[in-house]
Protein backbone atom coordinates (compact mmCIF):
# COMPACT_ATOMS: atom_id res chain seq x y z
CA UNK A 1 0.00 0.00 0.00
CA UNK A 2 1.36 3.46 -0.88
CA UNK A 3 1.97 5.87 1.98
CA UNK A 4 -0.50 8.32 0.45
CA UNK A 5 -3.24 5.67 0.48
CA UNK A 6 -2.30 4.77 4.05
CA UNK A 7 -2.47 8.46 4.97
CA UNK A 8 -5.97 8.68 3.51
CA UNK A 9 -7.03 5.63 5.50
CA UNK A 10 -5.36 6.98 8.63
CA UNK A 11 -7.30 10.22 8.32
CA UNK A 12 -10.64 8.43 7.91
CA UNK A 13 -11.99 9.47 11.33
CA UNK A 14 -10.93 13.08 10.85
CA UNK A 15 -12.30 13.14 7.31
CA UNK A 16 -15.71 11.94 8.50
CA UNK A 17 -15.85 14.86 10.90
CA UNK A 18 -14.53 17.40 8.42
CA UNK A 19 -14.45 16.55 4.73
CA UNK A 20 -17.73 14.64 4.70
CA UNK A 21 -19.49 17.52 6.45
CA UNK A 22 -17.93 20.02 4.03
CA UNK A 23 -19.18 17.90 1.11
CA UNK A 24 -22.62 17.76 2.66
CA UNK A 25 -22.58 21.54 3.08
CA UNK A 26 -21.45 22.09 -0.51
CA UNK A 27 -24.19 19.88 -1.93
CA UNK A 28 -26.74 21.68 0.23
CA UNK A 29 -25.88 25.09 -1.21
CA UNK A 30 -25.88 26.01 -4.88
CA UNK A 31 -24.33 29.43 -4.41
CA UNK A 32 -21.82 30.79 -1.92
CA UNK A 33 -23.29 33.26 0.58
CA UNK A 34 -22.57 34.44 4.12
CA UNK A 35 -24.66 31.70 5.71
CA UNK A 36 -22.58 29.12 3.81
CA UNK A 37 -19.35 30.56 5.24
CA UNK A 38 -20.76 30.65 8.78
CA UNK A 39 -21.71 26.97 8.60
CA UNK A 40 -18.29 26.13 7.14
CA UNK A 41 -16.60 27.89 10.05
CA UNK A 42 -18.67 25.86 12.52
CA UNK A 43 -17.61 22.60 10.83
CA UNK A 44 -13.94 23.52 11.25
CA UNK A 45 -14.36 24.43 14.90
CA UNK A 46 -16.06 21.10 15.63
CA UNK A 47 -13.18 19.25 13.90
CA UNK A 48 -10.65 20.63 16.43
CA UNK A 49 -9.19 23.10 13.96
CA UNK A 50 -9.62 25.72 16.69
CA UNK A 51 -11.65 28.93 16.75
CA UNK A 52 -8.91 31.35 15.69
CA UNK A 53 -7.66 29.11 12.89
CA UNK A 54 -11.19 28.36 11.68
CA UNK A 55 -12.03 32.06 11.49
CA UNK A 56 -8.76 32.86 9.67
CA UNK A 57 -9.24 30.02 7.17
CA UNK A 58 -12.84 30.94 6.35
CA UNK A 59 -11.89 34.62 6.07
CA UNK A 60 -9.25 33.68 3.51
CA UNK A 61 -11.78 31.58 1.56
CA UNK A 62 -14.24 34.48 1.69
CA UNK A 63 -11.59 36.84 0.27
CA UNK A 64 -10.60 34.47 -2.50
CA UNK A 65 -14.19 33.81 -3.51
CA UNK A 66 -14.70 37.56 -3.81
CA UNK A 67 -11.40 38.23 -5.61
CA UNK A 68 -11.85 35.37 -8.08
CA UNK A 69 -15.61 35.95 -8.43
CA UNK A 70 -16.38 32.37 -7.38
CA UNK A 71 -20.04 31.72 -6.68
CA UNK A 72 -20.29 27.96 -7.26
CA UNK A 73 -19.89 25.98 -4.00
CA UNK A 74 -18.44 22.99 -5.90
CA UNK A 75 -15.15 24.92 -6.24
CA UNK A 76 -14.74 25.36 -2.50
CA UNK A 77 -12.91 22.05 -1.92
CA UNK A 78 -10.19 23.01 -4.38
CA UNK A 79 -9.74 26.37 -2.66
CA UNK A 80 -9.70 24.65 0.72
CA UNK A 81 -6.89 22.30 -0.29
CA UNK A 82 -4.81 25.20 -1.54
CA UNK A 83 -5.35 27.31 1.58
CA UNK A 84 -4.76 24.35 3.92
CA UNK A 85 -1.42 23.64 2.18
CA UNK A 86 -0.40 27.30 2.61
CA UNK A 87 -1.45 27.29 6.25
CA UNK A 88 0.60 24.15 6.90
CA UNK A 89 3.83 26.03 6.13
CA UNK A 90 4.96 23.54 3.49
CA UNK A 91 8.22 25.41 2.94
CA UNK A 92 9.35 24.74 6.53
CA UNK A 93 8.45 21.05 6.88
CA UNK A 94 11.89 19.53 6.20
CA UNK A 95 14.38 18.77 8.97
CA UNK A 96 17.32 21.12 9.42
CA UNK A 97 20.26 18.76 8.84
CA UNK A 98 23.81 20.11 8.59
CA UNK A 99 25.73 19.29 5.40
CA UNK A 100 28.94 18.93 7.40
CA UNK A 101 29.62 18.15 11.04
CA UNK A 102 27.22 16.97 13.73
CA UNK A 103 23.50 17.72 13.70
CA UNK A 104 21.85 17.59 17.15
CA UNK A 105 18.11 16.95 17.42
CA UNK A 106 16.53 17.25 20.88
CA UNK A 107 13.17 15.49 21.26
CA UNK A 108 10.72 16.64 23.94
CA UNK A 109 7.16 15.77 25.01
CA UNK A 110 5.10 14.52 27.92
CA UNK A 111 5.06 10.84 28.83
CA UNK A 112 2.53 8.76 26.93
CA UNK A 113 2.67 10.53 23.57
CA UNK A 114 4.99 7.93 22.02
CA UNK A 115 8.20 9.96 22.35
CA UNK A 116 10.69 7.10 22.67
CA UNK A 117 9.02 5.11 19.91
CA UNK A 118 9.06 8.20 17.71
CA UNK A 119 12.80 8.62 18.32
CA UNK A 120 13.41 5.03 17.26
CA UNK A 121 11.39 5.49 14.09
CA UNK A 122 13.02 8.85 13.35
CA UNK A 123 16.51 7.39 13.74
CA UNK A 124 15.58 4.51 11.46
CA UNK A 125 14.38 7.01 8.84
CA UNK A 126 17.58 9.04 9.09
CA UNK A 127 19.69 5.87 8.88
CA UNK A 128 17.79 4.78 5.76
CA UNK A 129 18.89 8.08 4.19
CA UNK A 130 22.52 7.11 4.76
CA UNK A 131 23.10 9.12 7.95
CA UNK A 132 25.32 7.83 10.75
CA UNK A 133 23.05 8.16 13.75
CA UNK A 134 23.51 7.91 17.52
CA UNK A 135 20.93 8.20 20.33
CA UNK A 136 21.20 9.67 23.84
CA UNK A 137 19.03 8.14 26.58
CA UNK A 138 18.35 11.45 28.33
CA UNK A 139 15.02 10.43 29.87
CA UNK A 140 16.62 9.10 33.04
CA UNK A 141 13.58 9.65 35.26
CA UNK A 142 10.95 7.37 33.71
CA UNK A 143 11.32 3.73 34.72
CA UNK A 144 12.11 1.66 31.66
CA UNK A 145 12.78 4.62 29.32
CA UNK A 146 16.48 3.78 28.93
CA UNK A 147 15.73 0.09 28.31
CA UNK A 148 13.03 1.01 25.79
CA UNK A 149 15.45 3.18 23.83
CA UNK A 150 18.06 0.40 23.91
CA UNK A 151 15.52 -2.03 22.46
CA UNK A 152 14.99 0.40 19.59
CA UNK A 153 18.74 0.86 19.19
CA UNK A 154 19.25 -2.91 18.85
CA UNK A 155 16.29 -3.20 16.50
CA UNK A 156 17.49 -0.56 14.03
CA UNK A 157 21.24 -0.89 14.56
CA UNK A 158 21.90 2.47 16.22
CA UNK A 159 24.17 3.00 19.25
CA UNK A 160 22.65 4.36 22.47
CA UNK A 161 24.65 6.41 24.97
CA UNK A 162 23.23 5.93 28.47
CA UNK A 163 23.86 6.37 32.18
CA UNK A 164 22.01 4.71 35.05
CA UNK A 165 18.39 5.49 35.87
CA UNK A 166 17.98 8.73 37.83
CA UNK A 167 21.28 10.21 36.64
CA UNK A 168 21.78 13.75 35.32
CA UNK A 169 20.32 14.14 31.79
CA UNK A 170 22.81 16.95 31.09
CA UNK A 171 25.71 14.58 31.79
CA UNK A 172 24.20 11.94 29.50
CA UNK A 173 23.82 14.54 26.77
CA UNK A 174 27.42 15.71 27.21
CA UNK A 175 28.78 12.15 26.94
CA UNK A 176 26.59 11.46 23.92
CA UNK A 177 27.92 14.55 22.13
CA UNK A 178 31.53 13.49 22.79
CA UNK A 179 30.75 9.97 21.54
CA UNK A 180 29.03 11.34 18.43
CA UNK A 181 32.04 13.55 17.66
CA UNK A 182 34.58 10.77 18.19
CA UNK A 183 32.60 8.33 16.04
CA UNK A 184 32.07 10.99 13.37
CA UNK A 185 28.29 10.60 13.56
CA UNK A 186 26.10 12.77 11.33
CA UNK A 187 23.12 13.05 13.68
CA UNK A 188 22.66 12.80 17.45
CA UNK A 189 19.07 12.41 18.65
CA UNK A 190 18.56 13.20 22.35
CA UNK A 191 15.64 11.75 24.33
CA UNK A 192 14.49 13.89 27.27
CA UNK A 193 12.33 13.59 30.36
CA UNK A 194 8.56 13.77 29.92
CA UNK A 195 7.58 14.11 33.56
CA UNK A 196 9.16 15.16 36.85
CA UNK A 197 7.70 16.12 40.22
CA UNK A 198 6.21 19.25 38.71
CA UNK A 199 6.11 21.17 35.44
CA UNK A 200 8.68 23.77 36.57
CA UNK A 201 11.28 21.11 37.38
CA UNK A 202 10.75 19.46 34.03
CA UNK A 203 11.20 22.67 32.06
CA UNK A 204 14.34 23.58 34.03
CA UNK A 205 15.78 20.14 33.26
CA UNK A 206 15.04 20.60 29.55
CA UNK A 207 16.66 24.06 29.58
CA UNK A 208 19.77 22.50 31.14
CA UNK A 209 19.98 19.88 28.37
CA UNK A 210 19.62 22.62 25.77
CA UNK A 211 22.43 24.65 27.38
CA UNK A 212 24.77 21.63 27.25
CA UNK A 213 23.99 21.13 23.56
CA UNK A 214 24.49 24.85 22.78
CA UNK A 215 27.82 24.89 24.61
CA UNK A 216 29.27 21.75 23.03
CA UNK A 217 28.10 22.04 19.40
CA UNK A 218 28.13 25.33 17.53
CA UNK A 219 24.70 26.25 16.13
CA UNK A 220 22.97 23.40 17.99
CA UNK A 221 20.36 22.23 18.70
CA UNK A 222 19.53 22.25 15.02
CA UNK A 223 16.03 20.99 15.81
CA UNK A 224 13.91 20.78 18.94
CA UNK A 225 11.09 18.42 18.04
CA UNK A 226 7.99 18.24 20.20
CA UNK A 227 6.07 14.96 20.05
CA UNK A 228 2.32 15.44 20.39
CA UNK A 229 -0.50 12.90 20.54
CA UNK A 230 -3.11 13.89 17.92
CA UNK A 231 -5.88 12.22 19.93
CA UNK A 232 -5.59 14.94 22.61
CA UNK A 233 -6.87 17.58 20.16
CA UNK A 234 -6.76 21.13 21.52
CA UNK A 235 -4.81 19.97 24.60
CA UNK A 236 -1.88 19.50 22.24
CA UNK A 237 -1.89 23.26 21.66
CA UNK A 238 -1.42 24.04 25.35
CA UNK A 239 1.39 21.46 25.59
CA UNK A 240 3.11 23.04 22.61
CA UNK A 241 2.92 26.51 24.16
CA UNK A 242 4.50 25.35 27.44
CA UNK A 243 7.36 23.45 25.78
CA UNK A 244 8.02 26.17 23.23
CA UNK A 245 8.37 28.82 25.94
CA UNK A 246 10.97 26.66 27.71
CA UNK A 247 13.08 25.28 24.85
CA UNK A 248 12.06 27.07 21.63
CA UNK A 249 10.43 24.20 19.75
CA UNK A 250 11.29 24.22 16.03
CA UNK A 251 9.05 21.43 14.79
CA UNK A 252 6.19 19.11 15.71
CA UNK A 253 5.94 15.34 15.38
CA UNK A 254 2.28 14.38 15.49
CA UNK A 255 1.61 10.77 16.47
CA UNK A 256 -1.52 8.58 16.44
CA UNK A 257 -3.21 10.46 13.59
CA UNK A 258 -4.75 7.17 12.47
CA UNK A 259 -6.68 6.79 15.73
CA UNK A 260 -8.41 10.14 16.01
CA UNK A 261 -11.13 12.35 14.61
CA UNK A 262 -9.09 15.36 15.80
CA UNK A 263 -6.58 15.54 12.95
CA UNK A 264 -7.72 19.11 12.33
CA UNK A 265 -5.43 20.09 15.20
CA UNK A 266 -2.58 20.00 12.65
CA UNK A 267 -3.97 23.22 11.20
CA UNK A 268 -4.31 24.87 14.59
CA UNK A 269 -0.72 24.02 15.57
CA UNK A 270 0.70 25.54 12.38
CA UNK A 271 -1.53 28.60 12.40
CA UNK A 272 -1.72 29.55 16.07
CA UNK A 273 1.76 28.55 17.20
CA UNK A 274 3.62 29.10 13.93
CA UNK A 275 5.49 25.83 14.49
CA UNK A 276 5.65 23.57 11.43
CA UNK A 277 4.65 19.90 11.60
CA UNK A 278 7.71 17.98 10.39
CA UNK A 279 6.74 14.33 10.86
CA UNK A 280 3.48 12.44 11.29
CA UNK A 281 2.77 8.96 12.59
CA UNK A 282 -0.08 6.95 11.12
CA UNK A 283 0.58 3.43 12.33
CA UNK A 284 2.62 1.09 14.53
CA UNK A 285 5.23 -0.05 12.00
CA UNK A 286 8.71 1.44 11.94
CA UNK A 287 8.09 2.93 8.50
CA UNK A 288 4.80 4.57 9.58
CA UNK A 289 6.55 7.73 10.76
CA UNK A 290 7.09 9.88 7.68
CA UNK A 291 8.12 13.44 6.81
CA UNK A 292 5.06 15.68 6.69
CA UNK A 293 3.88 16.71 3.23
CA UNK A 294 1.37 19.57 3.35
CA UNK A 295 -0.03 18.96 -0.14
CA UNK A 296 -0.56 15.26 0.51
CA UNK A 297 -2.15 15.97 3.88
CA UNK A 298 -4.59 18.46 2.37
CA UNK A 299 -5.45 16.10 -0.47
CA UNK A 300 -5.90 13.11 1.87
CA UNK A 301 -7.93 15.18 4.31
CA UNK A 302 -10.38 16.24 1.61
CA UNK A 303 -10.40 12.85 -0.07
CA UNK A 304 -8.91 13.80 -3.44
CA UNK A 305 -5.62 12.46 -4.78
CA UNK A 306 -4.43 15.75 -6.22
CA UNK A 307 -0.73 15.22 -5.66
CA UNK A 308 -0.28 11.48 -6.07
CA UNK A 309 -2.02 8.57 -7.64
CA UNK A 310 -3.14 6.11 -4.99
CA UNK A 311 -1.04 3.28 -6.34
CA UNK A 312 2.15 5.37 -6.31
CA UNK A 313 4.73 5.04 -3.56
Amino acid sequence: MSFFKKLKEGLTKTRKGLSDKVTELITGYKKIDEEFFEELEEIFIQADVGVNTSVALVDRLRERAKEEKIEDTSKVKGLLQEEVAKMLRADEASLNIENEGLTVIVVVGVNGVGKTTTIGKLCNHLKSEGKRVIMAAGDTFRAGAIDQLEVWGNRIGVDVIKHSEGSDPGAVTYDAIQAAKSRKSDVLVVDTAGRLQNKTNLMEELKKVRRVVEREVEGAPHEVLLVLDATTGQNAISQAKIFSEAVNVTGIVLTKLDGTAKGGVVLAINSELEIPVKYIGIGEKVEDLRPFNAQDFGAALFDDALTKEEGEE
